[in-house]
C-alpha cells in the first residue's frame, strides 16, 4: 500500500493491477511468506509480475490501447477527485492514490494537461484554466490575498470586450511559520499572458510574495507582469550621511532579479513612486512602468457642484513638481515647511486660496500631520472647504483616525480621496467620513 502513497505518475498497468477491491484483498492475504509460497510464488516481483501480466492481457482485448486512466479508475469504482473530464475522452497522466484507497485526479481543460498529483481546490476556480494562443493580450492575474478585494474588481472590468481571468494561488503556512505555497492550474496558464498583483504593505508579507512573483516565470508562461501598486520604500531613496541605508535601492534590486518569462522581462507596474528618479534603481531584466493615480482624481474633482471653483494645493515644492504637470489650466497653491526654533511650521508660498475649495494633493500620507497643518492654514486664509488626495493611504498605527469626526485635529477635511493600493487602509476606511475610495481597478485593467 505503501507504494502507491509516493508521488510518482500511475501507469496504466499499475492501475488496474490495484484498480479493484480483490486485488487489495489479495495483497493483504500474501503479505507473509507462507502465503506468497502457497500461491506458488518465491518473491514479490514474481507475484507482481504475474498479476501484470494476467491484467493487462485481459485489459489489451477489451479495450483500446490509450484508454485513459480516468476511465479505467471510474470502472473500478474508485473515486475521481475531477471537476470535469476531458472533451477529448480523458485526460492521461499522473494521479495518486489516497491511504483509503481513492484515487485522486486533476484535469484541464480540452487541450490542456494534466498537471502535479496534488490536489487543485476546483471550487476556487470557474473550471480549468484554458490554454490560448500567446496573442491573447488578456492575462490570467494571481494575487496576494490581502489583494483580493481589488483583483476581484479588476476582472469585472471591462476593456474591449475582454476582461482577465483570476488564477488562484493556496497560501498556506508549515508549522514552522514559512510559508506553503501552491499555483493552482499550473500547467493550464502555459502560454498564457500572466500577472500578479502584490501588496507590500508589511516587510512580513514580501518573502512569500517573492516566492510567488520567482516561480511564476519559470511556468513556461507568455510574458509576465508585476503590479505593484505602492512601492513601500519609495521614501527612503537617498542618504544624507553615512551610515544610512536606501532601501528603495535594495527592494529595486530584488524585483530586478525576477527571472525572465519566455517573452522578456518581466514588466512592473507601479502608481505613483515618489521620486520618479527611483526608475533608476532598477536593473536591465525588469521594465518598470510608472502610472499615476491623478486622473482618477481629476474625474472624481469633475463631478463636484463646485467644479470651476476648485484650485489645486501642495503641501511642499517636491509635491508641487511631482504632480504640477497634470493640472494645467488650474489654478494652484504652494505651501513650504520652515523650521521657527524647535519647531517646523507650514507657511504659504505661493496662490490665492481664500473663497475657493482648495484640494491637497500628495502621492502619500503616514501620520497625516503636514496635512492636517496645511488644511488649518489655508481655512485661516479664507478657504471655503478644504480636501485632500493622496494614493497611497499608509496610515501606520490607525492614524487615519484622526481625520474622522472624532479624531484629533483632522476633521477640517470636506473630503480625503485615496485609493485602494493600501488594501487594509481601503478596508478599514470603508464608509467613513471623509474618506472616499477611487479604485485603481480600472486603469490596472487597461494597462494589462
Amino acid at each position: 500500500a505503501a507504494r502507491w502513497t509516493s508521488r510518482r505518475p500511475v501507469s496504466r498497468a499499475e492501475a488496474i493491477v490495484d484498480r479493484s477491491a480483490a486485488a487489495a484483498e489479495e495483497a493483504a492475504a500474501a503479505a507473509s511468506p507462507t502465503s506468497r509460497r502457497a500461491l506458488g510464488f518465491e518473491n514479490d516481483d514474481d507475484r507482481v509480475k504475474s498479476a501484470l501480466e494476467t491484467n493487462v492481457a485481459g485489459a489489451d482485448a477489451e479495450r483500446p490501447e490509450k484508454t485513459p486512466v480516468s476511465v479505467l479508475a471510474q470502472e473500478a469504482g474508485l473515486v475521481v477527485d475531477a471537476s470535469a473530464v476531458s472533451a477529448a475522452g480523458g485526460v492521461y497522466g499522473s494521479g495518486k492514490m489516497s491511504k483509503k484507497g481513492k484515487m485522486s485526479f486533476r484535469v484541464a481543460g480540452a487541450g490542456g494537461l494534466l498537471g502535479c498529483d496534488r490536489d487543485v481546490r476546483s471550487s476556487a476556480l470557474p473550471g480549468a484554466l484554458q490554454r490560448l494562443d500567446k496573442s491573447n493580450k488578456y492575462p490570467v492575474l494571481f494575487f496576494a490575498p490581502e489583494m483580493k478585494e481589488l483583483a476581484h474588481k479588476i476582472a469585472k472590468e471591462d476593456v474591449a470586450g475582454s476582461a482577465v481571468e483570476l488564477g488562484d494561488i493556496d497560501w498556506r503556512k508549515f508549522p514552522d511559520g514559512f510559508p506553503d505555497l501552491f499555483v493552482n492550474d499550473a500547467y493550464g496558464v502555459r502560454d498564457r499572458h500572466v500577472a500578479f498583483l502584490a501588496s507590500f504593505h508589511s516587510p512580513e508579507v514580501i518573502f512569500e510574495q517573492i516566492s510567488i512573483i520567482y516561480s511564476l516565470p519559470k511556468m513556461f508562461v507568455a510574458s509576465f507582469t508585476l503590479i505593484l501598486p505602492f512601492f513601500p520604500t519609495g521614501t527612503s531613496e537617498r542618504v544624507e550621511r553615512e551610515g544610512e541605508i536606501a532601501t528603495a535601492v535594495t527592494l529595486a534590486r530584488i524585483l530586478s532579479n525576477i527571472p525572465p518569462s519566455r517573452g522578456g522581462p518581466c514588466s512592473t507596474l507601479i502608481f505613483d513612486i515618489h521620486a520618479l528618479q527611483e526608475r533608476f534603481y532598477f536593473g536591465d531584466n525588469i521594465l518598470p512602468c510608472f502610472e499615476s493615480g491623478i486622473p482618477l482624481l481629476l474625474n472624481r474633482l469633475s463631478l463636484c457642484p463646485d467644479a470651476d471653483n476648485i484650485v489645486i494645493a501642495y503641501p511642499d515644492e517636491g509635491a508641487r513638481k511631482r504632480f504640477h504637470g497634470f493640472f494645467k489650466g488650474m489654478e494652484e497653491v504652494v505651501c513650504t515647511k520652515v523650521r521657527d526654533g524647535g519647531k517646523r511650521l507650514v507657511k504659504l508660498k505661493e496662490g490665492e486660496p481664500a473663497g475657493r475649495h482648495v484640494v491637497i494633493v500628495d502621492d502619500l500620507v503616514q501620520s497625516g500631520g503636514t496635512l492636517i497643518e496645511c488644511q488649518k492654514l489655508l481655512a485661516k486664509l479664507g478657504a471655503l472647504k478644504v480636501s485632500a488626495y493622496v494614493t497611497h493611504g499608509v496610515f501606520p498605527g490607525n492614524s487615519w483616525e484622526r481625520f474622522t469626526s472624532s479624531g484629533a485635529g483632522g476633521q477640517g477635511f470636506s473630503k480625503f480621496f485615496l485609493t485602494d493600493s493600501c488594501p487594509q487602509t481601503a478596508k478599514a476606511v470603508e464608509g467613513i467620513e471623509p474618506f472616499e475610495i477611487l479604485s485603481l481597478s480600472r486603469p490596472i485593467a487597461e494597462a494589462l
